[in-house]
């Protein structure tokens, strides 16, 4: 394949070279994955509007999310276990992330740990944050994030209990992977990728490993993090949160308006309309689908952003027409990190905003600020 012109292609180059258990990680959504398909399918059934003979010669994408300029309303998700498409991927992005001028978000489950990003940024970087029931351990997640001058920290609320993925349980995923004999042929089959992740010693999830209380070794890494989801998580908890944090404040895996209210009445300095990627409750509505109501809700109030389902610059515009003020991207930087590393993501960024300024063009459009539904045939 010549070089990828689309998110698509980047992601078949990244099925050529990450083991199959790693790749079917991103590549799968909970039970029938029919969420995961209608987060992408559902942006097809919004439509632009042509515009002609207007002066399009002065076109910026740049725009602002959380204050803080950027050369695109475009930040990167939070994702597990980026280290394990690329050795030391979490760092690889976050440079990538801060070359290209937009917000990066650093997951709690991530290979790398908040210290090891803080090391090769210059500018600061988002955390997420999940809570687990070892409260003390939340407490110096969000004291390691202070300390590291986060921005802001993203809270995801969607995850109280694990959705069930098909393909993970039958690839008996595990981080780092259990040896067996499928997994070493997969590994096998992929010797660039074998020769790559012998080149660190990054290869469990550094931000617990070490840290938690009674973790250490992989036995109790993995029974530890297996038991730690909070059941128990409810509002009341957001504001514990804002009030340790004492900075901006993200919440995300909205998908109703009334929860939407009432993380802004808790303390929200912004909401992400998202369903985890259709990794949670599978046969919810898609993400873009419930953009609407929520920006009705409360935009004024809070920024919303979007997140679930891009996969091109057209995407992105969309979104904002439908009143987003910025939007993440996971798989496709995931699908770049596992083809070419830091080149990878850098090479999906410039897809995306390619396609926001051609199509920003035909709409006869030149800012950000100008996009509105008015840009959409409805």
């Amino acid at each position: 394949m010549n070089k990828p012109l689309t998110i698509a292609d980047v992601k078949e180059l990244a099925r050529r070279k990450v083991p199959k258990l790693f790749f079917d990680y991103v590549d799968s959504g909970a039970y029938t994955e029919g969420t995961y398909r209608a987060n992408e399918a559902d942006f097809g059934a919004i439509h632009f509007r042509q515009r002609v003979m207007r002066d399009i010669s002065a076109r910026s994408q740049a725009s602002s999310m959380m204050g803080a300029p950027v050369t695109m309303p475009v930040a990167i998700a939070p994702t597990g276990s980026c280290g394990m498409h690329w050795p030391d991927g979490e760092m690889r992005v976050a440079e990538a992330a801060e070359a290209f001028g937009i917000p990066f978000t650093l997951s709690t489950m991530s290979i790398c740990s908040i210290e090891d990003v803080a090391s090769v940024r210059t500018e600061p970087f988002w955390f997420q944050l999940y809570v687990m029931t070892d409260r003390g351990f939340v407490q110096s997640l969000i004291d390691r994030a202070k300390a590291a001058k986060c921005s802001a920290l993203v809270l995801t609320v969607d995850l109280q209990i694990v959705g069930q993925r098909h393909k993970d349980i039958r690839n008996d995923l595990r981080s780092p992977p259990k040896l067996t004999l499928k997994h070493l042929v997969q590994m096998a089959a992929r010797p660039g990728w074998c020769r790559r992740m012998a080149g660190t010693r990054r290869h469990t999830f550094r931000n617990v490993y070490g840290h938690a209380k009674g973790v250490n070794d992989l036995a109790t890494l993995n029974t530890w993090v297996n038991e730690q989801f909070d059941e128990h998580l409810n509002w009341s908890d957001v504001e514990w949160i804002k009030k340790r944090w004492g900075g901006p404040l993200i919440v995300k895996g909205i998908l109703d308006a009334d929860d939407a209210k009432a993380a802004v009445d808790h303390g929200a300095d912004a909401v992400i309309v998202s369903n985890h990627g259709g990794r949670q409750l599978d046969g919810a509505r898609s993400s873009i689908s419930m953009l609407p109501r929520i920006v009705d809700a409360v935009s004024s109030q809070v920024e919303v952003h979007l997140d679930g389902g891009i996969r091109s610059g057209q995407d992105v515009l969309r979104a904002l027409a439908l009143g987003a003020k910025g939007v993440y991207i996971g798989r496709p930087y995931l699908y770049g990190l596992g083809w070419a590393g830091r080149a990878g993501v850098t090479s999906v960024l410039e897809i995306i905003k390619r396609e926001m300024d051609i199509t920003m063009g035909l709409c006869g459009i030149t800012r950000c600020e100008q996009i509105n539904q008015s840009m959409l045939e409805r």
